[in-house]
């Protein structure tokens, strides 16, 4: 059926010559409609404007009426590790009592802990808990996610997580991609041996996981204390040769070459960058790599956060996602994402609203299709409570404000 949303009060981020991101300057400017209408048909966006000329339509097209109420694109959020199995609250403690995150990475806490917590879980199980999470997250207002693997650390359980993630893609109506990151960690049983970590991905994994066409994207945590910068030049190469385009982690907890990497292989994005110089800066500039910030992370690690202002007054994009996981950033909250920006980060409620729209789509893949409101693009949006201003979006940071989700054309949640 087709919806026609009419009397919103402010329809925000419409684009009618569309971007694949926003950069530098243009960070600050966020276009939009006042006294709106938009018509969805057939799962995409067919039409918007101004009420003066909202189309006339027959008995078959449901009418919302969103007098008071403000229309956003959906959140993209291009960086999660939302399939896991329990939660890690007892770290929260270990980090409130002062360790770090290498101290208790060290003692098998961190990605092996959940790596041991996957290994136990039924993959019934782990799509079970995975899914209150999917819906979680759509009734906060994304609409694309990008899922990774990584607590799996040994081909079965990698599968065991893509498996998931696919079921996941085929279940519920938000758009998913996924990433293989067998590169997360060094399994316990493979301490000294790192090497040879690196060949059973990069010769048993990665093919299993093309032959069954389980990625999108191949990551790798290039990090002090994880991999190095020749160990992800080689799992990008041959991910690379099975269709799997590069993501990274990169420069989170040090200075480690994974953005400059990142860029050598035209990865789609580079995610975390707390450390991030001059260097990394100009490496980025020249590239069409997209510099992606995990604030949450930072928040709840207790860690500098990324220089963003100096970022995009260089003229870079950004983009921000949630990193949803257990371990160091236990939301999905799109919103709160967009609060740090703000009030961590000193970004401008217009640079936090392209950062998890049309750049955070960017960075998944799929910006010709999401991220704005636009002509063609899939109908992903969300409808507001009534609100005074859409600066008041990232203001409210524990206010729930998302009234009524719509997916692919169709109401999914409405509050």
């Amino acid at each position: 059926m087709a919806i026609l949303i009419t009397n919103i009060k402010k329809l925000v981020q419409v684009e009618r010559n569309p971007k694949v991101w926003v950069a530098g300057a243009d960070m600050s400017k966020v276009d939009s409609v006042d006294n709106a209408f938009l018509y969805i048909n057939e799962g995409v966006i067919e039409d918007f404007g101004s009420m003066s000329n909202v189309p006339k339509v027959g008995v078959e097209v449901e009418v919302i009426d969103a007098t008071g109420r403000m229309v956003f694109p959906s959140f993209c959020d291009s960086h999660t590790h939302l399939v896991y199995a329990g939660s890690r609250e007892i770290e929260y403690i270990d980090k409130i009592k002062g360790l770090s995150y290498e101290e208790i990475a060290k003692r098998g806490g961190g990605i092996l802990n959940s790596a041991k917590r996957l290994h136990d879980t039924s993959e019934d199980e782990l799509y079970s808990q995975s899914l209150q999470r999917i819906n979680e997250i759509i009734s906060l207002g994304t609409g694309a996610v990008e899922i990774k693997s990584g607590y799996g650390l040994s081909t079965e359980d990698e599968l065991k997580m893509l498996r998931v993630i696919k079921r996941l893609k085929e279940t519920t109506p938000i758009t998913i991609k996924a990433t293989f990151l067998g590169a997360h960690a060094v399994p316990s049983e493979y301490k000294e041996k790192q090497g040879e970590y690196v060949d059973l991905i990069i010769n048993e994994m990665i093919p299993m996981i093309a032959s069954e066409d389980l990625a999108d994207f191949i990551d790798v945590f290039c990090d002090k204390g994880f991999f190095t910068v020749e160990e992800t030049d080689r799992m990008l190469i041959a991910g690379m040769k099975y269709g799997l385009k590069a993501k990274i982690h990169a420069n989170e907890l040090d200075y480690s070459g994974g953005i400059q990497v990142g860029v050598k292989y035209a990865a789609l994005s580079v995610d975390h960058l707390e450390f991030t110089g001059d260097a990394e800066i100009e490496c980025l500039l020249k590239s069409e790599t997209m510099p992606t910030l995990l604030p949450g992370a930072a928040f709840f690690l207790g860690m500098v956060d990324p220089p963003v202002r100096k970022m995009i007054n260089a003229g870079l994009p950004v983009a921000m996602a949630s990193d949803y996981n257990p371990g160091s950033s236990p939301s999905g909250d799109m919103k709160f994402i967009m609060s740090l920006g703000c009030i961590k980060m000193k970004m401008l409620p217009e640079e936090v609203i392209n950062a998890v729209t049309i750049n955070s789509a960017y960075a998944m893949g799929i910006s010709d299709t999401h991220g704005s409101i636009a002509k063609g693009k899939v109908a992903n949006i969300f409808i507001t409570k009534p609100i005074p201003s859409y600066e008041f979006m990232p203001y409210a940071y524990t206010t729930k404000l998302v009234d009524t989700t719509i997916l692919n054309g169709k109401i999914i949640n409405n509050a």
